[in-house]
């Protein structure tokens, strides 16, 4: 089996994802009968949210400390200890200390809304594909005339894995909408899955419309997974602040997609970089993936002023908070 490998931004080492179910999920996607079965069956909401609620019982709590240990968490970044969670579904939506996630407070700076492995798409037109799967962007935004203001516009991708922290955020100050529902269907969004040409990104999706002052409207895309059945909104539509919590996935892996309006941001040269050789990096909520893109006193893009990180910022992980 090949290794699933991701960039770790703060050493811009290669590291090997510890991959939760693997076996599984191979089979799932890679064997005819596993594909078969993932296509008549497996990927219906209704099993996903059975299998959900025994992750909420209380005997599954007995799996968390071996849980941690497999996946290699950090438990002391966690609001409570270990102990005191009721469930493994418990644990796996917790919330962080106050301070675990430093939020970026640069206002000419994007922020990751998420944990996870991210791929960035600079000037997306028509389809933007993800590892071996790709989807049309109006069809990602759950409505055309949302998707047509996307087009030419810049995209980030983050992949939360099981073992990540499973909160999402606001990434700007801005006024929120309500979360819309788009798709149906629950495929898994892990790279095994989408190199076997999986429709993840057609899964049942969450999409909320932020309207900034810096960057514009943001389209906030939370798409579910095999076995993540629910996706909780936390917030309330209306105000909201840069980092403010969002909602969670429940139990398993799941991707958040920002789409950003064509020419309001430059996206990090080094994510840029990685994702072009199809490699992602992982980066934490609350640190810079972007900066706003400066104008000329006309309002029209200027390519020669744009703000492109230097490769000091890129290597520096100060230099993005």
């Amino acid at each position: 089996m090949s290794e699933i490998r991701f960039r770790d931004r703060e050493t811009g080492e290669l590291r090997a994802e510890l991959v939760f179910g693997e076996k599984e999920l191979r089979f799932l996607y890679e064997h005819w009968l596993g594909r078969l079965m993932t296509n008549l069956i497996l990927h219906r909401e209704t099993l996903n949210h059975v299998y959900g609620w025994f992750q909420r019982r209380p005997k599954s709590a007995r799996r968390i400390p071996d849980f941690i240990a497999r996946l290699g968490i950090d438990p002391d970044e966690a609001e409570r200890p270990v102990s005191e969670y009721a469930s493994l579904d418990d644990f796996f939506t917790r919330r962080l200390k106050p301070g675990a996630r430093p939020i970026d407070r640069d206002p000419s700076h994007l922020i990751s809304p998420a944990d996870g492995r991210v791929l960035v798409y600079p000037r997306v037109r028509g389809e933007m594909r993800v590892k071996g799967s790709s989807v049309g962007i109006a069809e990602l935004a759950g409505r055309p005339e949302w998707g047509a203001r996307y087009e030419g516009g810049d995209a980030v991708v983050v992949r939360l894995a099981p073992a990540d922290y499973h909160r999402f955020h606001f990434p700007e100050t801005g006024v929120a909408s309500e979360a819309a529902r788009a798709g149906r269907g629950l495929h898994s969004v892990h790279p095994i899955a989408l190199a076997a040409g999986a429709p993840s990104f057609r899964n049942k999706r969450m999409i909320t419309r932020l309207a900034t002052e810096t960057f514009g409207e943001l389209l906030l895309i939370e798409v579910g997974a095999l076995i993540v059945g629910t996706i909780v909104q936390t917030y309330r539509p209306g105000p909201i602040e840069r980092g403010q919590e969002k909602g969670t996935f429940r139990f398993g892996g799941s991707t958040v997609v920002m789409l950003v309006e064509p020419g309001r941001v430059v996206l990090d040269g080094d994510l840029v970089q990685a994702s072009a050789q199809g490699v992602e990096t992982f980066v934490k909520m609350g640190s810079r993936v972007a900066v706003r893109r400066l104008r000329t006193q006309r309002g029209t893009e200027d390519p020669e002023k744009d703000e492109e990180p230097t490769p000091e910022d890129a290597e520096d992980p100060e230099k993005r908070r």
